[in-house]
């Protein structure tokens, strides 16, 4: 038996196609994960503070050779440092910040930022590494707290959830021309 055109096309239509199949076993809802805006930082320690700026003003991370001082410079510049033909001055940052001061020793690190076209060194007692910081969680730099706070672009409270220390991010090209203004009007 043989069935007409009319009715071989209706069979057709009634019968689901994969794509009508794939939507019918569709759940009602979608569940999108939304991707959560993240900063990228670098993070390191000086005394008691635990500092960072943005991942991509960091140039690398060298262990601290013997400074040259020069001579009627302030305070917070240690001296300068050979590296890779280059003549890096080295900085206290909390000599700089007004926080203490920081001594060189045998695990001493110098964190190489660069801004621009000026390149710098930050001794740090230690070098904790790159962070992954969700924007959302950075929180403004408490105003008018202390003259440091005018060097940070925010404070993040929850990067270190273990030990609850809070993780002050710098404005390094703010930092880095503070320092100039100072060394060179000396």
């Amino acid at each position: 038996m043989t069935e007409s055109p009319g009715v071989s096309i209706l069979r057709r239509s009634l019968n689901s196609t994969p794509l009508q199949t794939a939507l019918q076993s569709a759940p009602e809802r979608v569940t999108v994960g939304v991707a959560r805006p993240e900063q990228e930082i670098f993070s390191f320690r000086i005394g008691a503070l635990r500092l960072a700026y943005a991942a991509i003003n960091v140039r690398e991370v060298v262990r601290c050779t013997p400074l040259t001082p020069l001579p009627r410079t302030p305070a917070f510049l240690l001296g300068v440092m050979g590296h890779r033909g280059e003549v890096l001055p080295v900085i206290d940052l909390l000599r700089f910040l007004g926080k203490g001061e920081l001594k060189p020793g045998l695990r001493s690190r110098v964190v190489i930022g660069v801004s621009n076209d000026f390149v710098a060194g930050f001794l740090a007692d230690s070098v904790v590494g790159m962070v992954h910081v969700p924007i959302a969680e950075i929180v403004p730099a408490p105003l008018g707290s202390d003259a440091a706070s005018e060097y940070l672009d925010g404070v993040v409270t929850s990067a270190d959830r273990d030990r609850k220390e809070p993780l002050h991010l710098l404005s390094l090209p703010k930092l880095l021309q503070a320092v100039r203004q100072r060394v060179v009007t000396r």
